[in-house]
């Protein structure tokens, strides 16, 4: 007897500041080529993108990477002097995205989306890893994405509920794990290097410096990000062997950096990621699996 089981697909967008130009691409690709997930996991700039994708809002992650993330109201070092927050994450995620601002973010749809959506931030207090979901969020209320996306050193932490909180990639960069203990079969986890990068641990020893005082867990979470990052990278890979994941990632990002306001370079990789994602189509395109029963 043969019987059907749903395959639940999910998708992991790491992101990487302005090099999330590359899963902006990959999402227009899917909007473009109506390919939804059953789950989805956002790090950092990663979440921004996903939950554009879920409004279905095709060229809005472009618009705000080349465009309004270049103004000087969205960072730059006057931001920095005034507030010490070199990103102002209230102006990207609130006064442009929310409603009546320049491009608000369509609430109502990516919260109507059946797709379940989950967020990783960092708990500044614990250095762990914490997962917000769409129960946390309102309309004009998008505090999960700004903690996720709050980049130590160039920002404070980022407080919801009382709780400070910073990037989640610093704990749990690649979270695989996450998504596979919440029942995905197969996921699409799309990097914004190179598969080959293997992380350093020399940048991230110098800015764990800057929080041990205030936040000791998270200078330590910071400091472990290399190994932990390409461990769940190695992980990644053999999963990848056995058919439950397909890596989605750019071949070269040039002198791309987390904070590069290079507007051609980061158009470029915008086109890689939209090139690149054409590869998801057969990996999901079976949506259910047979199995046989005596």
């Amino acid at each position: 007897m043969i019987s059907e089981k749903r395959i639940k697909t999910g998708v992991i967008d790491v992101g990487g500041g302005m090099r999330g130009a590359y899963g902006a691409g990959v999402f227009d690709w899917c909007m473009d080529n109506d390919i939804h997930f059953d789950y989805c996991m956002g790090v950092s700039a990663g979440s921004a993108n996903l939950v554009s994708y879920l409004a279905g809002q095709r060229g809005r992650n472009y618009e705000f990477y080349t465009e309004y993330d270049l103004r000087k109201e969205s960072m730059s070092m006057q931001n920095f002097i005034k507030t010490r927050n070199y990103l102002d994450l209230e102006y990207i995620y609130g006064d442009l995205s929310n409603e009546g601002g320049e491009y608000p973010l369509d609430f109502k749809t990516a919260w109507e989306n059946p797709a379940e959506f989950k967020i990783v931030a960092t708990n500044a207090l614990t250095g762990k890893p914490h997962y917000f979901d769409k129960t946390d969020m309102q309309q004009d209320d998008y505090g999960a994405i700004k903690a996720s996306s709050c980049v130590p050193a160039a920002n404070q932490a980022y407080e919801v509920d009382g709780i400070p909180y910073y990037d989640g990639g610093i704990s749990d960069p690649i979270p695989l794990e996450k998504c596979f203990d919440e029942g995905c079969d197969k996921i699409v986890l799309v990097l914004t290097r190179p598969r080959d990068y293997e992380r350093t641990a020399s940048k991230d020893e110098f800015i764990s410096g800057l929080l041990k005082r205030e936040y000791p867990e998270a200078a330590r979470a910071l400091r472990s990000r290399a190994i932990v990052y390409n461990t769940q990278l190695w992980l990644a890979k053999q999963y990848e062997k056995k058919g439950r994941l397909l890596l989605i990632s750019p071949d070269d990002i040039g002198a791309m950096k987390t904070l590069t306001r290079d507007k051609e370079a980061i158009d470029l990789l915008y086109k890689k990621g939209y090139s690149d994602a054409s590869a998801i189509a057969e990996f999901v395109q079976s949506s259910f699996q047979c199995s046989h029963r005596g």
